[in-house]
C-alpha cells in the first residue's frame, strides 16, 4: 500500500455530519411547533401526562384482560412484559449514555406545554419506548388488539414532539428501542402461535352444521358456564350436558352412545375421561379449553369457542398420539405428561390443602413437605438395573423448551414417548431445579445401557417403557390425575389413535 493513501475517516467529516443531522432534527421540532394541529390540543397533552410511569398501558392492559378470553390476557401480559424492559433499558442504558438536553421551549405555543416539564435528559424518548412496546408487545401475540392499541400508541409517542419535550429523533429513537424489546420479549417467552404444532395427519372427520350432532358434557368445577354458553351461541344445535364432577365419566358415556361427535369442556383430567370415552366409541373428540392450564386443547391449537365452532362446522381435524400405561389393575390413558415420584405425591399434597388456603399457597406448602431433606427416593428397576430416581416424566409428545418458556409440544404425533429421570441423590429439590433450567440433555444412551452418564438427570425418545419392582402404594400422576401402582408399570405409545377437531390453515383441508 502506497504510505500516502490515508483510509480512515476524518473525525471532522464524521462530527460535521451529526451537526447537520442534529440541525435538521431541531428544523423538524421548530416546524412541529409552528404547524397548526386541528383537534391535537385538548388531547395530546392530556395523553402525554397519562402516559406517566406507564399509567395508560396499565389501564390499557386491564381492559384487554378484562375480556376473559386467553389471547387477549397473554397480551396484555406480554405488552406489559415488553414495556418493563424498554423502561429498564430506557432509564438504566438510555438516559445516561446520551444527555442531551430537552428542546427550547420557545417556539412551543403555551397551551401545549406540559404542566410539569421533564428534569431528565432527552434521548431517548421513555414514553415512546414505553408506547412501542406495549403496542408491539401486544401485537405480537393478538395482532387485532394490537391495531387497536396502535394509533393510541402513536398518539403519545407524537404528544413528545407537540408539547415540546423531545426532539423528533429522541422519539424515533426510544420506539425503536420500544419494538426490539418487544420482540426480545419473544425471543425469550415465545408467542402461541410460534408454538402451533403443524396440521398434521389430516383426518376425516364429519361438517356439523350449526353443531347438529355434538353432544358436549361440561364440567361445572372447571369453571366452564360462560364458555360453554359462548359455544351454545356459535352451535345453536349442539346437545351440551353441563354437570358436577362426579358425575363426568358417567355423562360422558351417555353422550357417547348418542352422539356422533363427542365433546367436552374441563381440564386437562375432564379431557383425559373424554378421550378414553371417545376411543371405546371411535368417536372424533372436539375440546373445548375450560380448566386452569388446559395444556392438550392450547397444544392442539384450539383456545376458545370461535376456533372449535370453526372446526366442527367445517369438518376440520387431526390425528394424535396417545400414551397408555398399565400396572396391575390400575391402566389409564395420558393425552399430556405421566410422573412417578415426588410429583405426584406434591398433587396429592396441594390437592389437600387448596380448599383451605387456595391454590398457589397450597402449591407452595405441598412443595415444602414433599421435597422435605429425610424422604427417600423412589426406587424401580429400569432395564435390569435398580435406580434411585427423585421423578421419572413420560410426555404424550417431546416436549421442547423455547427461550424460558416451559415445554411445549410441537408434533403431536410424532411416535415417541418424552422420557426423564432426575436421579436420586441428596438434595432433592436442587437436583429438580437444576433439572428445569438446563432443560432437555439428549442422553438417549443412559436408558438404554443401564449407564448414569449424568449425576442429576437424563432423557430419552421411546416408543414404551417398563419399570419393575414398584413399592406397593406408589403414585403414578397421568394428566392431573392421581393413582396408585405396585409391581410393574408398562408404558406405550398408540400412535395417531385419537381423532380430534382444530382448526386448519387455508389450503390444508383434506
Amino acid at each position: 500500500m502506497s504510505p500516502d493513501v490515508d483510509l480512515t475517516v476524518p473525525k471532522t467529516g464524521a462530527h460535521s455530519a451529526l451537526k447537520r443531522l442534529l440541525a435538521a432534527d431541531c428544523r423538524l421540532f421548530e416546524a412541529a411547533a409552528e404547524r397548526h394541529w386541528p383537534g391535537a390540543g385538548p388531547v395530546l397533552p392530556r395523553l402525554s401526562r397519562s402516559a406517566n410511569h406507564g399509567v395508560l398501558w396499565f389501564a390499557a392492559a386491564a381492559a384487554i384482560a378484562a375480556t376473559r378470553t386467553p389471547r387477549a390476557r397473554r397480551a396484555a401480559v406480554r405488552g406489559l412484559a415488553s414495556l418493563s424492559l424498554a423502561s429498564l433499558t430506557i432509564n438504566t442504558l438510555g438516559k445516561r449514555s446520551v444527555r442531551r438536553p430537552r428542546p427550547v421551549l420557545d417556539p412551543v405555543p403555551m397551551m401545549r406545554r406540559l404542566k410539569q416539564q421533564p428534569i431528565t435528559t432527552s434521548f431517548p424518548s421513555g414514553h415512546a419506548a414505553s408506547a412501542a412496546a406495549f403496542a408491539a408487545g401486544v401485537a405480537l401475540e393478538s395482532p387485532g388488539w394490537g391495531a387497536a392499541v396502535a394509533p393510541v400508541a402513536l398518539s403519545v409517542a407524537v404528544s413528545r414532539v407537540y408539547t415540546g419535550v423531545h426532539f423528533p429523533s429522541d422519539v424515533l429513537a426510544g420506539a425503536a428501542l420500544g419494538v426490539g424489546a418487544a420482540f426480545a420479549v419473544r425471543g425469550l417467552v415465545p408467542t402461541r402461535a410460534q408454538v402451533v404444532p403443524p396440521a398434521r395427519p389430516l383426518a376425516e372427520v364429519p361438517a356439523l352444521p350449526e353443531g347438529e350432532g355434538l353432544v358436549l358434557v361440561a364440567n361445572h368445577a372447571s369453571g366452564t358456564a360462560e364458555r360453554a354458553r359462548a359455544l351454545r351461541d356459535a352451535l345453536p344445535a349442539a346437545e351440551i350436558v353441563e354437570c358436577d364432577p362426579e358425575d363426568v365419566a358417567e355423562e360422558l358415556e351417555k353422550a357417547a352412545a348418542r352422539a356422533r361427535v363427542l365433546g367436552v369442556c374441563g381440564g386437562d383430567g375432564t379431557v383425559n375421561t373424554a378421550a378414553g370415552a371417545a376411543l371405546r366409541h371411535n368417536l372424533p373428540l372436539a375440546v373445548l379449553p375450560g380448566g386452569t392450564l388446559n395444556h392438550f386443547a392450547y397444544d392442539l391449537g384450539v383456545e376458545d369457542a370461535r376456533a372449535l365452532s370453526r372446526a366442527v362446522e367445517r369438518g376440520e381435524g387431526v390425528r394424535v398420539d396417545v400414551g397408555r400405561f398399565s400396572s396391575g389393575r390400575a391402566e389409564g390413558i395420558f393425552l399430556n405428561t405421566l410422573s412417578l415420584g415426588v410429583y405426584p405425591e406434591l398433587v396429592r399434597e396441594r390437592e389437600r390443602w387448596s380448599e383451605r388456603i387456595g391454590g398457589w399457597p397450597a402449591g407452595v406448602l405441598a412443595a415444602l413437605r414433599v421435597l422435605r431433606a429425610d424422604r427417600h427416593p423412589l426406587r424401580a428397576e429400569l432395564r435390569g438395573r435398580v435406580r434411585p430416581m427423585w421423578l421419572l416424566f413420560a410426555g404424550n409428545g417431546t416436549y421442547h423448551r423455547m427461550g424460558l418458556a416451559p415445554g411445549r409440544r410441537l408434533d403431536l404425533a410424532d411416535g415417541a414417548l418424552d422420557v426423564r429421570v432426575v436421579h436420586g441423590g441428596r438434595w432433592p429439590a436442587l437436583r429438580l431445579l437444576s433439572a428445569a433450567l438446563a432443560g432437555p440433555i439428549s442422553l438417549p444412551r443412559a436408558l438404554r445401557t443401564g449407564r448414569q452418564p449424568h449425576p442429576i438427570h437424563s432423557e430419552a425418545r421411546m416408543r414404551r417403557l417398563v419399570l419393575k419392582g414398584l413399592a406397593p402404594g406408589t403414585l403414578l400422576a397421568y394428566d392431573g390425575e392421581v393413582t396408585e401402582v405396585e409391581g410393574e408399570v408398562r408404558l406405550e405409545k398408540l400412535p395417531e389413535a385419537l381423532t380430534v377437531y382444530r382448526p386448519l390453515p387455508a389450503g390444508t383441508r383434506p
